[in-house]
């Protein structure tokens, strides 16, 4: 799978931008600020329907402006389908396949597959347990699409039911039939969010060990540990046991909402005792194992976004890296660098098909 071109209006500091790309290697180069990150991002709404980088969409329209619009078109098994993402202030976001609006999101996700490594990743580590949650269900989303209405539902029924213990509160009454309506939702949706999880960590650890001996070739024993309620009992057991507590806090305090893993280096979490380059070389394994496992599930190659990565990575990392390019792990890989020289010679001296953009203010100079 590859994009082949790419149109940006009035997103972010990107007025008008049109791109034809390579199959292999393309990178946007230019000062900070200039608008190569947001060409990755742009990539990424059309991947996921979303921006990386900035949640809430209505900020991602240009200022100034009231509307941005993004299309792409995407080869796929000698197929290529149109990919076009909309949103007008005041209104909601449109995506379209083929000019096909699409009634729910969810049923793009895992269509297109894209993953990004980016310096922001540094949250996974450094930040709380929902970050780590949400790594763990896009990659999942990206090649099973029924976990995402999975997790959907679950997050609807624990929202219900937290709406619904406030009112017991408020109201002081306590229906418990109404809310086993509830506890028996979560525990059928839960318990199938949790046998997901644990299949994918299971199989995704040892391609992570691999990646991360390869690109560090240090000694330092690394591991992802699924920590879950789920893993010590049954969740309908869970939920009946915390039911005092959670009319008492109004919030179900069980579940897979509350689930986390651990980032591990010899046996201890690596924000504590890991040094940079130690974490950054985890991630970038995390991440380069996550492509690696959704290619296996789909059959195919998703698009690989690096964000700023010669910057953040010594010459032997990024030599490492590069490699993986060459011996065909990768398909088609989209970099950004504030050095076009560097680029190129890291490129050329790696003998890879590559296109440079020189990015300047949010156009192609």
């Amino acid at each position: 799978m590859h994009l082949k071109n790419l149109q940006i209006n009035q997103f972010k500091n990107h007025t008008q931008s049109s791109f034809s790309f390579t199959e292999q290697v393309n990178c946007f180069v230019g000062d900070n600020g200039a608008g190569k990150t947001n060409i990755l991002d742009a990539i990424h709404y059309l991947s996921q329907s979303k921006s990386y980088f900035n949640h809430v969409d209505a900020q991602n329209i240009q200022f100034k402006m009231d509307y941005f619009m993004l299309k792409g078109n995407f080869t796929k098994q000698e197929t290529t389908d149109e990919i076009q993402c909309n949103l007008k202030q005041g209104e909601g976001k449109v995506l379209k396949k083929n000019q096909k609006k699409y009634k729910r999101f969810s049923e793009h996700i895992g269509q297109f597959p894209a993953i990004i490594i980016s310096p922001t990743d540094s949250n996974l580590i450094l930040e709380g347990s929902d970050v780590r949650r949400k790594y763990l269900d896009s990659s999942i989303a990206q090649y099973k699409q029924s976990y995402l209405k999975t997790l959907i539902n679950y997050n609807k029924a624990l929202k219900q039911r937290n709406a619904l213990l406030k009112q017991f509160s408020e109201r002081g009454y306590f229906d418990e039939l109404s809310l086993e309506t509830y506890d028996n939702q979560l525990v059928q949706l839960g318990t199938l969010i949790h046998s997901e999880r644990t299949d994918f960590l299971k199989e995704l650890t040892p391609v992570f060990n691999r990646y991360y001996a390869e690109i560090s070739g240090s000694k330092e024993v690394v591991n992802l540990v699924y920590n879950s309620q789920l893993n010590e009992a049954d969740f309908k057991d869970l939920v009946n046991a915390s039911q005092v507590k959670d009319r008492a806090s109004n919030y179900t305090q069980v579940g897979t909402h509350k689930d986390d893993i651990l980032f591990e280096m010899n046996n201890h979490p690596i924000k504590k005792i890991g040094s940079q380059g130690q974490q950054k070389s985890f991630l970038i394994a995390l991440k380069l194992a996550q492509f690696e496992f959704i290619k296996n599930q789909i059959g195919f190659k998703p698009i690989l976004l690096l964000d700023d990565i010669f910057d953040k990575l010594d010459d032997n990392r990024v030599l490492k890296l590069i490699s993986f390019v060459n011996k065909g792990v990768f398909g088609q890989v989209f970099i950004t660098d504030t050095h076009a020289q560097r680029s190129e010679e890291i490129l050329t001296k790696a003998n890879i098909p590559f296109s440079i953009f020189k990015i300047e203010n949010g156009a192609t100079i």
